[in-house]
């Protein structure tokens, strides 16, 4: 009883602050201005490629998985994997974190594998993505370096902001006395639970870290790992040609937006809502698209990409049961 009410809890404070954000970018744009585009001046034909797109990262994440599964168990059924990916995603959107558990625990129960070994896997995956997001974001910005500086000098009083923050004294002070406070104190922080926590995440990225040396096709494992990235990239990228006010945009700004993007799924909202479409804008603003016209291209991104993880998921909640209740069935034929 705890847990649920702990769960509830936690689902309604991300949720009321990804509401938030969203209702604080939206409140004051011009809806039926935005309904007339959406109408009249979107290129679907944009929106589903980048659909497809997205599949096939779904498809590729799913194959690589299977990889990462294939030494500590037996190969999984594709099927029960990708519904199982697509499941996890889908669990996401209701609270943050829960679709790395609740794929591991639909693949368990489908494919008779120990959860805590796949959830092993799942630690590996996320390594990878947190470095191939960090890579990317090494790569924006050292190319868009000066884009960025030219933003700066457009918005003075961002910079000044900026600036401030850095210099400021009770920056200086609080980062000395945190300092100061943890060497001091680091016996009796070690027995905190917070510390616990931080060592057991740790040992785990660890233990998922070698796991990915029992990979046996390690070739594909890391033509998948780039793959998936770059397929979330080209995601976004195509829904740039399904405006007017983005189609000119080089593939630079595409990465640079998606960067950004990214970061705002990583925050604890459900499906990134609010927190992506404000990285998403403040990335498009960086090439000159009009705030009105950001606004309009982030909600048409996110609310696809949205729709699709929602019907897939739900597809694959309805249709995993029965596919496996049939192979048990033809299994059972089988031995007569």
């Amino acid at each position: 009883m705890k847990n649920t009410i702990i769960k509830i809890f936690k689902f309604s404070i991300f949720f009321t602050l990804g509401i938030f954000i969203f209702w604080l970018i939206y409140k004051d744009q011009d809806i039926e201005r935005i309904k007339s585009v959406l109408k009249n001046d979107v290129n679907y034909f944009w929106v589903v490629v980048s659909l497809l797109i997205g599949l096939i990262s779904h498809i590729s994440r799913t194959l690589r998985w299977g990889l990462m599964i294939e030494p500590i168990s037996h190969k999984p059924r594709f099927g029960n994997t990708f519904m199982a990916v697509m499941i996890g995603y889908l669990m996401n959107m209701a609270l943050p974190r829960m679709g790395e558990i609740s794929r591991c625990g639909v693949l368990a129960r489908y494919e008779k594998i120990s959860f805590t070994k796949l959830f092993g896997t799942v630690v590996a995956e996320r390594l990878i993505d947190v470095v191939s997001l960090l890579i990317l974001l090494v790569i924006v910005i050292f190319s868009q370096f000066g884009q960025m500086i030219g933003f700066l000098k457009r918005n003075p009083e961002i910079q000044e902001k900026i600036t401030n923050t850095i210099t400021s004294p009770y920056i200086v002070i609080a980062f000395v006395l945190f300092i100061v406070v943890a060497f001091t104190f680091r016996n009796k922080f070690k027995q905190t639970t917070i510390f616990k926590k931080i060592e057991h995440i740790l040992i785990n990225f660890k233990e998922g870290f070698i796991s990915i040396r029992s990979v046996k096709r390690k070739g594909w494992f890391w033509f998948h790992s780039a793959f998936i990235w770059f397929c979330y990239y080209l995601m976004l990228y195509s829904i740039f040609f399904a405006f007017d006010f983005t189609s000119a945009l080089n593939p630079l700004a595409g990465l640079t937006t998606f960067v950004f993007a990214s970061f705002g799924m990583v925050a604890p909202v459900q499906g990134g809502i609010g927190a992506w479409h404000f990285m998403a804008i403040e990335g498009l603003t960086l090439y000159g698209v009009a705030y009105e016209n950001s606004v309009i291209f982030a909600f048409v991104a996110h609310s696809s990409m949205t729709v699709m993880i929602i019907l897939v998921g739900l597809i694959s909640m309805l249709v995993l049961p029965f596919i496996n209740q049939r192979n048990d069935i033809e299994g059972d034929k089988s031995l007569i």
